[in-house]
């Protein structure tokens, strides 16, 4: 049993470690330098889906850093929100976070989290996890309160709310897994962790 194995986080994401810490993997964090939306071009108009965008991104980051560190098992992750065929990113700023909420109230969404695992260039397997969850009604006033009352950190999901903080007020119902919805499919990786005997199972 390879318990001693390495593995690395191909992501800057500190709530994407916590989780992994929290699960008691130890990781390490090793950003991807990629151009997430020059990769992201190609795939527009060819009939790509809003979770393969995801997988095809998560496997980009994962591929990049293990070819940089060989032996090492990589985790490479990220997220999409598609309402409908429209796929959201990060808000760049509060406006932009405004517009996200109010074009998102009333209506379900869904959250496409992948993640893949890769050693040594090469792909060892994907997974994505996929959350639907129903926004209320939100009132114009609400969303500018909500925001002030969070800040900046509306800016670090593609969603503009992070449900473990105050942004589960903005929900009427959620069909999916908490950490699919926090960009980690924690349990499907932990389980392939396991069956690849990189953790005690």
């Amino acid at each position: 049993m390879s318990i001693a194995q390495k593995i690395i986080l191909a992501s800057g994401s500190p709530f994407r470690k916590k989780l992994l810490m929290d699960a008691g993997i130890v990781v390490s964090s090793v950003p991807a330098s990629l151009d997430e939306r020059a990769l992201e071009a190609p795939l527009a108009g060819s009939g790509a889906t809003p979770a393969d965008i995801a997988q095809v991104l998560a496997e980009a980051k994962a591929l990049d850093v293990s070819a940089k560190n060989p032996g090492a098992l990589v985790i490479g992750c990220d997220q999409t929100l598609s309402l409908h065929d429209e796929v959201f990113h990060k808000p760049a700023d509060m406006e932009a976070a405004r517009r996200h909420l109010l074009t998102l109230s009333g209506k379900t969404h869904q959250l496409n989290s992948a993640v893949v695992l890769a050693k040594n260039g090469e792909t060892l397997w994907r997974h994505v996890g996929i959350a639907r969850l129903t926004m209320r009604s939100l009132e114009p006033g609400f969303v500018g309160r909500h925001l002030a009352q969070v800040g900046e950190t509306a800016l670090t999901s593609v969603g503009a709310y992070q449900i473990e903080g105050p942004g589960i007020q903005l929900f009427e119902s959620i069909d999916g897994d908490t950490f699919t919805i926090m960009g980690l499919p924690l349990l499907p990786l932990l389980a392939e962790l396991r069956r690849m005997d990189a953790i005690d199972g």
